[in-house]
């Protein structure tokens, strides 16, 4: 794959809520992209989505609600991530939505993170500062396990048998 076409696939890797930060920056790395330059990159695009979540909520989400299929999904969604979050943000406020974010887990991310502080009425200033926080952290835990994950990799090859002599 060339260049631009890794750059491209990591940041809509970053930026979807399936993947973000855990699919981005191993596929950059896998991709020869030095981790120096994976990291900053997919966690500056990762960290877009809260303002770009927040202003679809605060904008487009009024009239998607109108739709029957998308207020089942939603609300499905925003009682998960409300019950996810509650307890972290009663508990230590904004930074509770960051160490959420921070967790690299599946559904703990910075769009589950900026909806659940949404929901839970942090205000934007507070929710983009714990999103970006999150980010950062999350971004280095995921590029510190991809490398040792790789250097490991890569050290057992001694053991592997290659058919060359």
């Amino acid at each position: 794959m060339s260049g631009p076409a890794v750059w491209g696939w990591t940041a809509l890797l970053s930026f979807l809520p399936i993947s973000e930060l855990r699919g981005a920056i191993p596929f950059a790395i896998n991709q020869g992209v030095p981790w120096y330059g994976a990291y900053p990159y997919a966690a500056a695009i990762n960290a877009l989505v809260a303002p770009v979540c927040w202003i679809f909520l605060s904008t487009l989400h009024r009239l998607f609600l109108k739709m029957a299929w998308y207020e089942n999904f939603f609300n499905r969604f925003v009682g998960r991530a409300r019950d996810k979050l509650r307890g972290g943000v009663e508990k230590w406020g904004w930074l509770g939505v960051a160490v959420f974010v921070a967790i690299p887990f599946p559904l703990t991310g910075a769009w589950t993170g900026t909806l659940g502080a949404w929901v839970l009425g942090l205000s934007k200033r507070k929710t983009l500062a714990a999103v970006i926080l999150g980010v950062i952290v999350a971004g280095a835990i995921v590029t510190i396990v991809t490398s040792v994950t790789i250097l490991g990799i890569g050290a057992l090859r001694i053991f592997i048998k290659t058919g060359t002599h």
